[in-house]
């Protein structure tokens, strides 16, 4: 079988940590994890992280993806294109699954980023729509608040984010965001 990101490479088998079997790439370094292997292994893992945690490692992993992941593939398998799914980080990766077979393909670093996620007993749900719109939600979100700084600075930006985070865990925060919206309709 080859790799669906380098086709002068042919995998070879290689099990993981924790016993899942893969078929891995010498050249590029990345994993093709078979459907049934993966349910198998699954069915042995332990609990999931809740999504709280999940989102605060989203928030804080350092991963270089790798230069492959920019570079579409078909199935090493049976030749479908594989469909990506978007992992946000800091520097975000995707994560490709065919369709057809239900194969994943993870560049290189990307199974261990999954790992120190919490997401690798949850991949069924990255290539969910729910996951699709979170993630289309926290892009839009990052551009509101990069659009904020540019517009207001690091310094008095970082103090609204301050306060909206202080506003937002207070019981009565609203109270706030209301005296705020007050002084603003009196400046017009």
């Amino acid at each position: 079988m080859r790799c669906p990101k380098d086709n002068n490479s042919t995998l070879i088998d290689r099990t993981l940590d924790g016993g899942l079997a893969v078929q891995y790439c010498p050249s590029t370094e990345g994993q093709w994890i078979r459907d049934q292997e993966y349910r198998a292994w699954l069915e042995n893992q332990n609990a999931e992280p809740d999504a709280t945690l999940v989102a605060q490692r989203l928030t804080s992993l350092e991963f270089d993806p790798a230069a492959e992941d920019l570079k579409a593939a078909l199935c090493p398998e049976c030749g479908h294109y594989l469909t990506r799914a978007k992992v946000m980080t800091r520097k975000s990766f995707f994560v490709e699954r065919c369709g057809k077979c239900g194969g994943i393909w993870c560049d290189r670093g990307e199974w261990e980023a999954l790992q120190m996620l919490g997401l690798h007993t949850r991949l069924d749900e990255l290539f969910s729509g729910e996951w699709q719109t979170l993630v289309r939600e926290r892009q839009q979100s990052d551009r509101q608040r990069e659009a904020t700084i540019d517009k207001l600075g690091s310094d008095l930006a970082g103090r609204i984010f301050d306060l909206a985070e202080a506003l937002k865990a207070h019981p009565n925060g609203d109270f706030g965001v209301a005296y705020l919206m007050q002084q603003f309709n009196k400046a017009e």
